[in-house]
């Protein structure tokens, strides 16, 4: 990786960290986007697993105490079912499936959540939540707002909405990681990762942008926080659309 493209990364990763400490996700989605321009999927994967997992981490330290930790236990049980089967079938998608599951999971922000009577509290929904959104984090790289779909209709505020599904994507990345990163190993690729010093700086970057946005979150209003989030993901969708299409 040449410096140029280290630095465009470095600075997508302070900028993204801090839409992901408002948003809790739309910040992954556009930080796989620009990963995904610039690398092959699979170091794409690798990175963004592991600057997510920093960023997500931190922002549940930040917001640990509205961790709703009983919901992630539930969650974690779907999920590893899903991490099972995925590493029976072994299937890792190319660059074009991957950018249409990207726009596929942006999309669904514009899901009438009226209409879908999803709730993550509710008894078997956060266990089908873990095992679709290990699914699709691991095969696409991000859930996006198919998370948020499990989160609508609850009682929880913004702030235990942002800490609870930080936690399961600490562990969503870290599956990720480990699936994409057995390939790079497997066929004697890993040097294609960015060197050491790129994730030195990369994760006091993550850290300083997650508690930046946190501080803007604070001051949102949730009506802000849902309209902007909307706006962000869907802008990020037809970018993704339009890389299928080898328009870019």
């Amino acid at each position: 990786m040449s410096p140029a493209a280290a630095l465009v990364l470095l600075i997508t990763v302070l900028i993204t960290s801090f839409i992901s400490g408002i948003f809790g996700m739309a910040g992954g989605l556009i930080l796989m986007a620009v990963l995904t321009a610039m690398v092959p999927v699979a170091t794409a994967m690798v990175v963004h697993g592991t600057v997510q997992m920093v960023s997500n981490g931190y922002r549940a330290i930040l917001w640990r105490k509205y961790i709703d930790w009983a919901i992630f236990r539930r969650y974690a049980l779907g999920s590893v079912a899903a991490i099972l089967l995925l590493f029976a079938i072994s299937w890792r998608p190319e660059a074009t499936a991957v950018y249409l599951l990207l726009a596929a999971a942006a999309f669904t922000v514009w899901i009438p959540k009226n209409l879908i009577d999803i709730d993550v509290q509710r008894r078997g929904q956060a266990e089908a939540a873990g095992f679709l959104l290990q699914g699709m984090n691991t095969l696409a790289g991000v859930t996006g707002p198919l998370l948020d779909i499990f989160f609508a209709r609850t009682v929880m505020d913004r702030r235990a909405v942002v800490a609870t599904k930080a936690i399961t994507q600490v562990f969503a990345h870290l599956v990720k990681v480990a699936f994409w990163g057995s390939a790079l190993w497997a066929a004697e690729t890993v040097s294609s990762l960015p060197p050491l010093w790129f994730f030195a700086v990369a994760v006091p970057l993550s850290m300083l942008g997650t508690t930046l946005g946190g501080k803007l979150l604070e001051r949102m209003t949730d009506l802000n926080f849902r309209r902007w989030m909307r706006l962000l993901v869907t802008a990020v969708g037809l970018f993704m659309l339009t890389r299928a299409a080898g328009w870019l």
